[in-house]
């Protein structure tokens, strides 16, 4: 599950990035490296950016709330 999180936390991470940079300076990043708002390579990107928030959600709400990005497990009493 390390991987899986650190990867979607990049991935949204990139989309936060893409957002600010649209907000602010109507800039799109995934559409410039892509060419085209609605090229293969950019829906490919979007839908991956959307899976891995969505990772994150379940995997928080059914993990107690708690991700973890360590291979560390805690003992618990």
């Amino acid at each position: 599950m390390f991987i899986a999180n650190l990867v979607s936390y990049i991935l949204v991470l990139l989309g936060a990035v893409n957002w600010g940079l649209y907000g602010i300076f109507n800039f799109n990043l995934v559409s410039a490296i892509f060419q085209g708002n609605r090229s293969v390579g950019s829906i490919i990107v979007y839908v991956l950016i959307a899976l891995a928030a969505l990772w994150l959600i379940l995997y928080t709400v059914f993990a107690g709330g708690i991700l973890r990005f360590t291979n560390h497990h805690e003992d618990r009493a």
